[in-house]
């Protein structure tokens, strides 16, 4: 198992943290950094400023959102990231949810398994450096009847295969994840329902594709807090997994909520969720359940966090990515070598 480190939404008030904390994960022999977007900064600009700081690590966009950009676009920028990092950039796709998709970009959330399956069919043939055409239920490139040709991709990426990753929760994004991409990214996730919750559907998609799970990068990120009062470092994360769970996409749309269900909380995330969406964020998150918190992130000091780590190994993920957690860099920074010290003690280094 590798560990990678989740540097979040930049604009936050941490930016120059965030740098510092990639470059030190870069010094430590972290495997892969990862920036995300939503509606505010975005994760390609980001990742160049990070990658030209540092000198190993590889960067990798958790996610770059299918509705934010047409897919040829993905693929040059895909192309360009790779090309000036000489082979260190990750592509990791994701649909959004429909609040981000149609009031943000005007994109309709509508049939996002075939929009996400005609999309990373398009960038890998627009990355393959191969005329471009393609006919699809979404696109159809060139227009018919118009004076476009298929052209091709000018630049040459430094690897012809860039890995692609998809961020995927529900069962059927999932499986077909596992059909058609090199990783999967997972958030929330609790190592004793990987299995149920994750696993099994991205192996069946690889069974679809005559393909096995080797070498397939089972990626999830972790919230990783340093401390001898795991109740105290737990509570640091109520608002953030109230948010997820409450109030993030739309009352029938919220895949937190739904993956929380899946995991025994059905009664627990319908409170959070009525919590939050009638205003009171502090009920919703005071209605999370401790354990919840407790097996969706690494708390405690570093002999605890060494053994969730072990039982994450086991259950199938290949890259530990850690969020460290943190109210000044030091923590954060702290944070970051105990999770090399913990894979260590684990046995996992």
């Amino acid at each position: 198992m590798r560990l990678g480190i989740n540097l979040g939404y930049w604009g936050a008030g941490m930016d120059a943290d965030n740098l510092a904390v990639a470059q030190e994960a870069d010094r430590l022999g972290y495997d892969v950094c990862w920036a995300a977007e939503a509606y505010g900064s975005d994760a390609p600009t980001v990742l160049s400023w990070v990658a030209a700081q540092t000198e190993r690590i590889d960067v990798g966009s958790a996610i770059m959102q299918i509705p934010a950009r047409q897919p040829a676009m993905t693929a040059m920028t895909a192309a360009t990231l790779d090309s000036l990092t000489k082979g260190r950039f990750r592509l990791g796709l994701g649909v959004s949810g429909p609040q981000v998709s149609e009031g943000w970009y005007g994109v309709k959330f509508d049939k996002p398994l075939a929009r996400t399956r005609e999309y990373v069919e398009i960038v890998r043939k627009a990355m393959s450096r191969e005329r471009l055409s393609y006919e699809g239920e979404h696109w159809t490139l060139p227009l018919p009847g118009g004076p476009g040709k298929p052209i091709k991709l000018t630049v040459h990426p430094e690897r012809e295969h860039i890995p692609l990753y998809i961020a995927a929760i529900g069962p059927k994004n999932l499986e077909q994840t596992g059909e058609i991409a090199d990783g999967a990214l997972l958030i929330f996730p609790a190592a004793e329902h990987l299995e149920a919750t994750a696993l099994t559907h991205i192996r069946a998609g690889r069974e679809k594709a005559g393909l096995t799970m080797d070498g397939f990068d089972v990626c999830p990120t972790v919230p990783l807090a340093l401390g001898e009062d795991v109740t105290a470092l737990a509570d640091m994360f109520r608002p953030y997994t109230a948010l997820y769970v409450g109030g993030m996409g739309s009352r029938k749309q919220n895949f937190y909520n739904q993956l929380a269900q899946r995991m025994g909380y059905e009664k627990e995330a319908a409170e959070i969720q009525d919590k939050y969406l009638a205003g009171d964020k502090a009920g919703a998150a005071e209605a999370v359940p401790h354990s919840l918190i407790d097996s969706t992130t690494l708390l405690g000091p570093v002999a605890r966090i060494a053994d969730g780590m072990r039982a994450y190994a086991e259950a199938g993920v290949t890259t530990l990515t850690l969020a460290p957690a943190g109210f000044t860099l030091d923590e954060r920074i702290a944070a970051l070598r105990a999770g090399t010290e913990a894979m260590e003690l684990a046995g996992l280094a």
